[in-house]
């Protein structure tokens, strides 16, 4: 019969990449970890693990079961909040990955308010602009931008309407000039996001109907979306964000939006969860919570309710 604690060691060996990782959180020995995975392995018949002296990778078989035991684990954890019952005795470990900007300044506020307010859930927050694989990464939920492009995941939207903005300081603006069109951002300083070792050199805007995309250049790259705000911020050049992201700096008048008038790219906001039995009442009201105040900071964006056609004439370089 396969232990509950065996697949929890699994699932944590598989996320941390070693016996002594896993074995350290737990508070177990290394050799305690390697015993009840090759219980595990006996039970299943398989290799869960390739092993050497040096690393440790799952298998084929071991990359295929553990979504598996992940959705396992969830559903016990869904019970066991069912049995303790109310919605204020909220317990357990929950494990949020979120971007590096958003994560730090808009969520993380409010993340610690609702811990605060359910005193027996642990909560560990991951922030990072990579993207999280929802069935290896040790994550429940994923807050992130942009549509749900795998239908293997379940996403609750948290901003359907958010869009990107153009930002620039006063400062830049006074040394620079304003643009007045996308055309002319070519004549100025854009700061630049690489993600994945690709340059967004490429600024995207709707236009009647149909997307266009805008050549910019400039001589700041970075691949944490909260420095390419902070150069921003401090007038190194335009910035191309989530109005989520620096709707703060508009507001005390650290940024202005560039060209209100043009409707930016498309950025909704999406809780993203691998399965639907992995919703458990944390996650409900979590996800309650942070949609009502995300609805707050999108009603404020220059371009809430705006069509999403614009008169300009694109020319694409």
């Amino acid at each position: 019969m396969i232990r509950f604690d065996d697949l929890a060691l699994f699932v944590r060996t598989a996320a941390l990449g070693s016996f002594s990782n896993a074995a350290r959180e737990a508070d177990l020995l290394p050799g305690q970890v390697s015993a009840a995975i090759q219980r595990l392995e006996r039970e299943l018949d398989v290799r869960l693990f390739a092993r050497s002296t040096r690393s440790l990778r799952l298998t084929a078989q071991g990359d295929e079961y553990l979504p598996y035991a992940k959705q396992v684990l969830a559903t016990l954890q869904e019970g066991r909040e069912c049995l303790h019952g109310a919605a204020d005795a909220l317990q357990g470990l929950l494990q949020i990955a979120a971007p590096s900007d958003l994560g730090r300044n808009v969520l993380l506020p409010w993340i610690t308010a609702f811990r605060e307010a359910h005193p027996k859930l642990l909560v560990r927050l991951f922030l990072s602009d990579q993207l999280t694989d929802m069935f290896r990464d040790p994550v429940e939920i994923a807050i992130r931008y942009g549509r749900a492009d795998n239908a293997s995941y379940v996403a609750l939207p948290l901003a359907s309407d958010n869009r990107r903005v153009l930002v620039a300081s006063p400062a830049y603006l006074q040394r620079h000039g304003r643009p007045r069109t996308p055309d002319e951002l070519a004549e100025h300083h854009c700061l630049l996001y690489v993600l994945g070792g690709r340059v967004y050199d490429k600024w995207v805007f709707p236009v009647r109907g149909e997307l266009c995309q805008i050549a910019v250049a400039g001589s700041l790259f970075c691949d944490d979306a909260d420095v390419v705000r902070r150069w921003a911020v401090e007038g190194q050049g335009i910035a191309y964000k989530s109005w989520l992201d620096v709707c703060a700096d508009v507001r005390a008048g650290r940024l202005e939006v560039l060209m209100p008038e043009q409707p930016g790219e498309a950025a909704p906001l999406n809780l993203i969860c691998a399965h639907r039995k992995q919703f458990l009442p944390a996650i409900r009201q979590l996800h309650e919570m942070l949609k009502e105040r995300v609805s707050l900071l999108t009603a404020l964006s220059p371009t809430y309710g705006a069509q999403s056609v614009s008169q300009y004439d694109c020319h694409e370089e």
